[in-house]
């Protein structure tokens, strides 16, 4: 029988360990009595449960606006943080004009603007995107602006030395050597994403994951609110691995991110 390699062990396996740990006590103690399942469902419940929804089309509905309203807002309030980050970050006109307002309105809580935002767009789309929108902007433009302006000056210096074009230099010199805080940036942008989308979708909406779960909770089905839970989960997740991979890819040159 092939070994597991101790490398093979601690990237793949390790950890999923105590993920599915939890999983096996949860059902031990569900199906022991020990928890009541009315309070908390047992995992094979909650399982069947995923796949009588799916099997309706009804969960596959709902995760697709979900995931249209978050990639919509991401890419709206994302490319805004980026642009002005670098703007900010390379210009200090524009630093000295911008930057204050927009730290200013970073200590609003975003999710405190939801009522004001309905009386505004109402329950539509247009909520929903705009407050993802708001969430993921002030990382990724904080991100970009401080890895702007922490980019080693004599690299610039050098670069200009070499007789570089200002496009060359932003894109090869500044915005290279900035890329790892903005990478940090849009890791953490992508879990302001799914946390907003969730207070936004449970408080104002007619479908998404959030409504199937504010839907169940009021004819009691605590089985799919867990499994809406799960799946703010599982989509949070895949977001941050498609992060961590491109950062995998985008920082071959940075020895600290290179694995290999």
């Amino acid at each position: 029988m092939r070994k597991i390699s101790l490398n093979t062990y601690m990237k793949f396996i390790a950890p999923w360990v105590l993920p599915v740990l939890i999983i096996l006590f949860w059902q031990f103690f569900t199906s022991t009595g020990l928890i009541a399942k009315d309070t908390l469902p047992a995992p094979t419940d909650i399982l069947d449960s995923a796949f009588r929804i799916f099997g309706t089309g009804e969960l596959f509905t709902h995760i697709q606006v979900s995931f249209s309203r978050a990639f919509s807002g991401f890419l709206i309030g994302g490319g805004l943080g980026l642009i002005l980050g670098v703007v900010n970050g390379v210009f200090p006109i524009a630093e000295r004009h911008v930057d204050t307002t927009i730290q200013m309105f970073r200590n609003i809580p975003h999710l405190a603007l939801i009522p004001l935002v309905i009386l505004w767009l109402g329950i539509g789309e247009e909520a929903k995107i705009f407050l993802v929108s708001i969430g993921v902007f002030f990382p990724i433009y904080v991100n970009t602006y401080y890895g702007i302006i922490s980019v080693d000056k004599g690299l610039i210096e050098m670069g200009k030395v070499y007789g570089l074009p200002k496009s060359k230099l932003l894109i090869r010199v500044i915005f290279k050597g900035a890329l790892p805080s903005v990478l940090v940036g849009v890791r953490y942008a992508l879990g302001i994403m799914w946390l907003t989308l969730i207070v936004a979708e449970t408080v104002a909406a007619d479908s998404g994951i959030g409504y199937m779960a504010m839907h169940a909770r009021e004819f009691m089905q605590i089985d799919v609110v867990i499994v809406a839970i799960l799946l703010y989960a599982v989509l949070g997740k895949l977001a941050d691995t498609a992060a961590r991979l491109l950062e995998a890819k985008l920082l071959k040159w940075n020895p600290n991110y290179n694995k290999s």
